[in-house]
């Protein structure tokens, strides 16, 4: 069995790697040159644990490489991004970008599969391309969808043992999906039809997001009443039928923050509840933005200078280098554009540099801060003693997890 990957990201690549060591022949394709050769090299272009010995076990033995075009191949996976356009509107020319670059190599009995996150009806949409552009393929490829169901940082199990569902454009597709998965996922594979596929996935997202924007919207009531926010959570889930989850500074990660758009676009007026969700978790980090600024005015109030300013964390969650659609990121952005002249630290401690920010040691920026904004509960951050005489805003809970 051969396979190409269309896409090496923080899915595709783990994926590719994963049915490299369980026998495939698997071709790697990706736009970033730099991607390619550090693949091909054996060395991970992103931070996920236990993933590059895998890596360079598989190059070593010749079952992964990289390339920055496709190759002809029995099964095709198009895992590439799919971002906004206009006011949150799912673009998916970057799915369509994908799929027309393998057209010229589909042949009779090849698999097709979308993994990338995408609006209900892209795997038709994709399959009227595929067969209007090669009207000979008729009912004699499969295409399905299968969308991941991955957790950054435990990418490595939950390939393999996560349940997946896969869903064909006919039954036929469906079965061809499932014998290909077979080869590494322990998990079960339930069918359906494309369709319900792609929504399954959107709406798993959508009720973390919902969940979320419940304990965030606590967080807020909290912080007005005076009221622990943590300890409230805490007790509230003594009750055997509530498990609240818990507040943060926003909803970040190339999920979570994003597929619920998918929804609201195409179904505006019936996925209000869905919509209202997304606005409080946006409004946590304009909040906590708001908190952070407020602090920076009174300490300069009290002591008349500006001061030292560490942001703790840049990722959308603990121990991993993730910053795409990072509430973090974004609270930092919006501190460093309103405080003329206060020198900000900005720590993050799994990125070695940043294209925006200058990076500066954890334990550095810790100790020369006079206000210390918890952003993301990185593991390195247990080193760090709870101070008293520092100005501390905690919004991922460090004060209860790392104290000491």
């Amino acid at each position: 069995m051969r396979a190409c990957f269309m896409g090496l990201g923080y899915i595709g690549l783990p994926t590719a790697i994963v049915a490299a060591m369980h026998g495939i022949e698997v071709t790697g394709v990706d736009i970033n040159p730099q991607v390619v050769e550090m693949t091909n090299a054996g060395r991970l272009h992103i931070i996920e644990p236990g993933l590059e010995e895998m890596l360079r076990e598989a190059v070593k033995a010749g079952t992964l490489k990289a390339s920055a075009t496709p190759e002809t191949s029995d099964a095709y996976f198009m895992v590439v991004p799919t971002p906004f356009k206009g006011n949150h509107e799912p673009d998916v020319s970057y799915v369509e970008a994908a799929t027309r670059s393998v057209l010229p190599l589909l042949k009779a009995g090849d698999l097709y599969v979308i993994e990338s996150t995408s609006p209900v009806g892209t795997t038709e949409a994709m399959t009227h391309i595929i067969f209007t552009e090669r009207p000979e393929l008729k009912d004699k490829i499969y295409i399905a969808y299968c969308p991941e169901r991955v957790l950054p940082g435990n990418v490595i199990y939950e390939l393999v043992h996560n349940d997946r569902v896969i869903g064909g454009i006919n039954p036929e597709s469906t079965e061809k999906a499932i014998e290909f998965y077979s080869c590494f996922v322990q998990g079960t594979l339930h069918k359906t039809n494309c369709r319900t596929a792609e929504m399954c996935k959107l709406t798993e997202n959508s009720s973390r997001d919902i969940q979320i924007a419940f304990a965030n919207e606590l967080s807020l009531i909290c912080d007005k009443a005076g009221i622990n926010v943590w300890e409230l959570i805490a007790l509230a889930n003594k009750h055997p039928r509530v498990n609240i989850l818990q507040p943060g500074c926003g909803v970040g990660g190339h999920c979570i923050a994003v597929d619920p758009y998918f929804i609201t676009a195409d179904f505006p007026a019936e996925s209000r509840l869905i919509a209202d969700a997304r606005e409080i978790n946006n409004y946590k980090s304009f909040w906590c933005a708001e908190k952070v600024k407020n602090a920076i005015l009174e300490f300069e109030l009290k002591h008349h200078r500006k001061p030292t300013v560490a942001m703790m964390g840049l990722a959308f969650k603990p121990d991993i280098d993730d910053l795409r659609e990072s509430p973090a990121k974004y609270i930092v952005t919006k501190v460093m554009q309103s405080c003329d002249n206060a020198d900000i630290l900005v720590v993050e401690p799994n990125v070695k540099e940043h294209k925006v920010f200058k990076l500066t040691d954890y334990r550095e920026a810790y100790e020369q801060a006079d206000v210390v904004v918890f952003l993301t509960a990185h593991s390195p951050f247990r080193e760090l003693p709870w101070r008293e005489d520092k100005v501390m805003l905690d919004f991922c809970n460090y004060q209860l997890k790392y104290k000491q």
